[in-house]
């Protein structure tokens, strides 16, 4: 695989969640948010974008999350459930990333605010159309992903060396 190649990073905010009495890593997806991630499945699925490798939090609404929204990909890539994704820095999230190995070319994070909100905002060097305009007046809200591209290894991966070349959130 080329490094010349662009590299994508999905960065995927689990869904909507409920608030039953459990402590916060073990709150389940709310009804809204098993409907929401279904229908970022299909948004990502429409995408195109052939996922090498999905690294996701431990708690349970992202693995609700991505159990619900990998159902709709045409292929199912390689899981791997990161204990550090939960309650990440965008630094920590770009600790993770850079470890990532080289034969993996694009790839999905399922993780939490304001972790993922972050980190989109603090690689996005550039931006495409209107998705940056989008991102801010929107935010992060539960479900919404951002489709970063990258040129280099994940071990150069660092604030502003990516393009930001979509977003959506389930109101878009």
């Amino acid at each position: 695989m080329s490094v010349a190649e662009p590299r994508r990073i999905v960065l995927f905010r689990h869904a909507k969640a409920d608030w039953p009495q459990v402590t916060d890593h073990e709150r389940p997806l709310a009804d809204r948010g098993r409907m929401d991630a279904a229908v970022a499945g299909r948004k990502l699925a429409d995408s195109g974008i052939p996922f090498d490798l999905a690294l996701c939090s431990t708690a349970v609404r992202t693995r609700e999350t991505w159990k619900l929204a990998v159902q709709e990909l045409p292929h199912r890539p390689k899981t791997v459930y990161e204990e550090r994704i939960y309650e990440a820095s965008p630094g920590e999230l770009i600790e993770v990333l850079n470890e990532l190995p080289d034969d993996a070319q694009n790839i999905l994070l399922i993780g939490h605010n304001p972790g993922v909100q972050g980190l989109a905002d603090i690689l996005a060097g550039r931006s495409e159309r209107d998705a940056r305009e989008r991102m801010s007046r929107r935010g992060f809200p539960a479900a919404a992903f951002a489709v970063l591209s990258i040129d280099g290894t994940w071990k150069t991966l660092e604030p502003g060396v990516a393009a930001l070349l979509d977003y959506w959130a389930p109101t878009e």
